[in-house]
């Protein structure tokens, strides 16, 4: 992509006016020799994490409705990767996928920011990204990966305040730009995630080239799983191993969604095991089944959003 004098080559340009008719890169062209020479310097397969890296993760999924483990996954990485000084985590982002993604018990957009939006009220670090959906349609992983590292890049080398003059999303952390040195951006993901990378025809192999290669991914397991077995059993994940983080969650929390929804269609209790203002979300909007009393109650959802912010 780059000349010997590090400008844009003719096949750099045409990359870049690429990415950015497919939304990955809103700048001018100049600007990506940033995240050319920042992967450049951090070859494929051999990034070197320190106690000075800084790091902000990343999860993406469903949330359809958003647990308390959804979250939780965020505290338990953090205090690994600063416990064995492997970094210093300085945000995190939540990125629920687009509704055209069309999974089992998949509410609509809307509805899954507020929820997290509720739930991530007591976090000062963990924010919501709603740049996911509002996509034309399904992103994968990867490309959503690369929009929000290309951004960060393009914020921390702003010197002209050019972006400053825009829109700032949400999930920029405050104070990021006195932060020295590169950000890097790492997927958060479940065992269960790590495992589907085994699986024929679900992701293409470029992707997880990129994901594993550019960004890395930090793996929360459950005890007594072996997500170190499945990775030598994996050609790509070994070649990748140094940009996989595991971390063990010795405090088993198996309440998922699927559960939650479950309950919910039952009309069963779910106290205890949702923040209790998004079950009054749930209840107020009836999703999932939920009988409520103020199903139809005249509020919209936009106003109930308003009042989280």
């Amino acid at each position: 992509l780059l000349s010997a004098s590090g400008r844009l080559g003719q096949f750099g340009v045409f990359w870049c006016k690429q990415v950015r008719i497919q939304g990955f890169w809103p700048y001018p062209c100049s600007r990506v020799c940033d995240f050319v020479v920042q992967f450049s310097e951090a070859k494929l397969g051999q990034m070197r994490m320190t106690s000075s890296t800084k790091i902000m993760l990343i999860a993406c999924g469903s949330f359809s409705p958003p647990t308390p483990m959804h979250f939780r996954m965020f505290e338990i990485a953090r205090d690994h990767i600063h416990q064995m000084g492997l970094g210093q985590v300085v945000g995190g982002i939540v990125s629920p996928v687009h509704d055209s993604y069309a999974k089992k018990g998949l509410v609509s957009a809307t509805h899954r920011c507020a929820m997290i939006k509720i739930g991530l009220k007591s976090s000062d670090w963990i924010r919501l990204s709603d740049w996911e959906t509002q996509q034309e349609e399904w992103t994968r992983t990867r490309q959503v990966l690369q929009y929000h590292q290309n951004f960060i890049n393009s914020y921390l080398k702003d010197t002209n305040g050019t972006i400053n003059n825009q829109h700032i999303p949400a999930w920029i952390p405050e104070g990021i730009k006195k932060t020295a040195g590169q950000v890097h951006l790492k997927l958060l993901c479940g065992a269960d995630l790590l495992e589907s990378f085994a699986t024929p025809g679900l992701w293409k192999d470029e992707d997880l080239e990129a994901i594993l290669g550019y960004h890395g991914i930090v793996v929360i397991s459950r005890a007594g799983s072996n997500p170190e077995q499945f990775i030598f059993n994996s050609d790509l994940l070994t070649r990748y191993r140094r940009n996989i983080t595991i971390v063990t969650n010795w405090v088993t929390n198996d309440v998922s969604s699927t559960l939650i929804r479950r309950l919910l269609s039952r009309g069963m209790s779910v106290k205890y095991l949702l923040d209790e203002h998004v079950t009054e979300y749930i209840q107020k909007f009836g999703l999932f089944g939920c009988n409520s009393e103020t199903v139809k109650d005249s509020l919209h959802v936009r106003a109930v959003v308003c009042s989280t912010n």
